[in-house]
């Protein structure tokens, strides 16, 4: 039976999710390395990218790789683009959310996303024109239409990040208006979480593409507004996003972006 570029990718992210989970139950005995400030890698990260190159690249062994630990591997015309653990540092803090992101890009389009949580035992699928589901529930994004009822996830920069003052207008701008605010630790959950409803929106700059590449594919076939900093801005290749369902965008991104006092 010929396997499909969807089931390809959720069997390879549950695999690598159950090579993460190993090590989540002895993460007492791991030893990190620093990438950067608040910038963490370990043996958890890069042997599940390397189940998920295995197991990915054995399906379909003529594709490209993106992989934040292995670099790429270019040339093709479909290239897989993976995280093997969104929020590494949850991960290593022993707070239980974090996740496997796995996409697929064709011809420079993303085509499907997959993430998985582990912990959970939640997988958000999906590929483009046919929908977006978690454990066979269709996404569809939230129905609040108020910027009074509307809780909002982030990303906050940190060490010597250079837009550290603009998210902290952005929070000056936005908490007035909202609900509440939330910054729980993996983009890729965040973006899951917009297009499952449990957030209304969610927006960060200058994010790496295995960060986002899933979810963004998630977010738009649950029906959400997905944008880069400007309208005509793509968020695959700047890395910065504003999401939100659309009764809210209009107002939400103009917050955002500063056009809306």
């Amino acid at each position: 039976m010929t396997v499909t570029d969807r089931d390809a990718a959720v069997s390879a992210a549950r695999a690598a999710g159950d090579v993460l989970l190993r090590y989540w139950n002895t993460r007492d005995t791991i030893t990190p390395s620093r990438k950067g400030a608040g910038d963490f890698v370990s043996d958890a990260d890069v042997e599940a990218e390397k189940s998920l190159r295995e197991n990915l690249l054995s399906e379909r062994p003529g594709d490209g790789w993106l992989g934040e630990e292995s670099g790429e591997v270019s040339g093709a015309s479909r290239r897989w683009i993976v995280d093997p653990l969104d929020g590494t540092t949850n991960f290593l803090r022993g707070i239980p959310h974090w996740a496997v992101s796995v996409a697929l890009e064709e011809d420079g389009e993303l085509v499907l996303g997959v993430i998985h949580d582990p912990v959970k035992g939640e997988t958000f699928q999906a590929t483009r024109g046919e929908g977006a589901w978690m454990n066979g529930t269709p996404l569809v994004g939230s129905s609040t239409e108020t910027m009074s009822d509307a809780l909002f996830g982030t990303g906050l920069p940190f060490g010597a990040m250079a837009h550290i003052d603009d998210h902290a207008d952005d929070l000056r701008r936005l908490l007035p208006q909202c609900a509440g605010m939330r910054r729980m630790g993996s983009a890729a959950l965040d973006l899951a979480y917009v297009a499952a409803g449990r957030l209304d929106g969610f927006w960060e700059r200058k994010l790496q593409l295995w960060d986002i590449a899933a979810g963004l594919v998630i977010a738009r076939e649950a029906g959400l507004r997905v944008e880069g900093w400007t309208a005509e801005e793509a968020p695959e290749e700047s890395g910065s996003v504003v999401t939100s369902n659309p009764a809210l965008f209009t107002t939400f991104a103009g917050i955002i972006r500063g056009q809306n006092h």
